[in-house]
């Protein structure tokens, strides 16, 4: 495994039911310790891990899950094949129930397959359990999801909502770095990805520096968080992050949250319709595209338009729902052409 000099900044005196606003608004990450200390499923789990699976099934009305499950010798890596045309697991659907029996009867196995089950709505397969489990972030109208999986890592990725994870049983390491690492991280494909987000091609366990040798630049710039059972993080929107889950049992609750406005758009869409219509434009156009982009969205200033009155400013004007909606509908209307 790597090194990293750095660690994350860490947080006491944060509540499930207060977690100040200047932990929502920082800019680097930042462990909150003991945040979910008090959860039930927690205290389950300090416990044993049978304690923290019937009280998890308490809640499980039998809806099978999606999980992934990879050979001894992927030694926990979520990753491509060799060739990157396909994955290096096999996705099936399972009961809960039955997962959990296999992670028990995997739990002294010093190389057991990977059982991984990720991004799971808690009130779609476990009503009641945000009951007596949950934070405070009702305002946020967060989504809130749970992880369950033996040892296993998953490659570093962004995600662009605000995200708190709380490890609730187990151990967990995250590896963090910030946006402008990117090109350093060697960023796989964009549209075939294991769980939605591109993730970086260096194995965090035995990197190739020869392969990959600006990867030396990124561990400079790492952060990282060794997240106990009741501990938090909270990881800023676009941070990479690598996750390593170190128990034979681990359990993860996480809160993604946008920050801003339910009506705004995904940013990745634009992404996508700029490949689709700009990037393999003739030079001179996108350099005038950059300048139009530069103008209306990077560096967006209200007073360059100014000579517009604001009832006719309209999609340059106030974002606001309803102006968000005549947006989306000029858009499709333009690509169903």
């Amino acid at each position: 495994m790597i090194s990293v000099d750095k660690t994350v900044k860490v947080i006491d005196g944060c509540t499930p039911d207060r977690i100040p606003d200047e932990v929502l608004s920082s800019t680097e990450p930042l462990i909150l310790k003991g945040l979910a200390s008090s959860w039930p499923i927690v205290q389950a789990g300090l416990v044993s891990d049978e304690d923290a699976a019937r009280y998890l099934l308490q809640f499980y009305q039998g809806q099978e899950v999606a999980a992934f499950l990879g050979k001894p010798e992927n030694n926990g890596r979520i990753f491509y094949n060799e060739t990157l045309t396909g994955f290096n697991y096999d996705t099936v659907s399972t009961k809960l129930d039955f997962a959990l029996r296999q992670f028990a009867a995997q739990a002294d196995n010093p190389q057991p397959p990977t059982i991984y089950i990720g991004s799971t709505v808690i009130d779609n397969y476990l009503p009641g359990f945000r009951a007596d489990n949950d934070l405070d972030l009702q305002q946020h109208n967060p989504l809130v999801s749970i992880w369950l999986s033996n040892k296993c890592r998953i490659a570093a990725h962004w995600d662009s909502p605000l995200n708190i994870a709380c490890s609730v049983v187990g151990h967990r390491r995250f590896t963090l770095f910030p946006f402008e690492q990117m090109e350093n991280l060697y960023v796989g494909p964009l549209d075939k990805t294991p769980a939605g987000q591109a993730i970086s091609l260096v194995d965090f366990y035995n990197p190739d520096f020869e392969k990959f040798p600006k990867f030396k630049q990124a561990l400079e710039h790492a952060q990282v968080a060794d997240l106990d059972a009741g501990d938090g993080i909270f990881i800023p929107s676009m941070w990479w992050h690598h996750v390593e889950s170190l128990s034979p049992l681990n359990i993860l609750v996480n809160y993604w949250f946008k920050g801003s406005p339910a009506f705004y758009g995904k940013p990745v869409n634009a992404l996508f319709h700029s490949l689709l219509s700009i990037r393999d434009l003739p030079p001179e156009q996108r350099a005038a595209w950059k300048m139009i982009f530069d103008h209306y969205i990077f560096e967006y200033c209200k007073d360059n338009f100014s000579h517009i009155p604001e009832p006719a400013q309209g999609a340059i004007g106030e974002l606001t729902d309803d102006n968000a909606r005549k947006i989306r509908a000029k858009l499709l209307n333009q690509l169903n052409r």
